[in-house]
């Protein structure tokens, strides 16, 4: 019976910490409830100093699979599935909040209910500045023809 009582524990704080991973959502969440509408993560102020990180952190490490221009093209993610994301497809952008994003980049596909494929990058915790010049870069191939 302690066993069990154990297990459980255990399992309830694997659940919340997960959902306190990805703001307490399962999936994408959203301001206000709207469906679609990206919501707004934290204003964080980014430097021209955490951009040039970001792209560094990018070109090291995302084109891999999203390729240069974020269009999930690069030579990594051709045995992926599924694909890595093109960051260029306007109803992706339209779907995913600034905090799936951020998350996703923090603590991997998996942490807001996306591809188990993206790794995590936890040593970026301790820059929430470079994670949101990240996430920028993401919105920016978005807005990209």
């Amino acid at each position: 019976m302690h066993r069990t009582r154990s297990g459980l524990l255990v399992t309830g704080w694997i659940t919340m910490s997960a959902l306190a991973a990805c703001g307490g959502k399962s999936s994408r969440g959203t301001a206000a409830g709207d469906a679609g509408t990206p919501a707004a993560s934290p204003v964080v102020q980014v430097s021209d100093q955490d951009r040039a990180q970001a792209k560094q952190i990018f070109a090291t490490r995302c084109t891999v699979c999203h390729g240069a221009e974020g269009r999930g093209d690069g030579p990594g993610g051709g045995a992926l599935n599924p694909k890595p994301r093109n960051y260029h497809d306007p109803a992706w952008q339209g779907s995913v909040t600034d905090s799936e994003i951020e998350n996703a980049i923090l603590y991997g596909g998996s942490a807001v209910g996306r591809s188990p494929a993206m790794i995590a990058n936890p040593d970026l915790a301790s820059k929430p500045e470079v994670v949101a010049a990240l996430r920028e870069m993401v919105r920016q191939f978005g807005r990209e023809k």
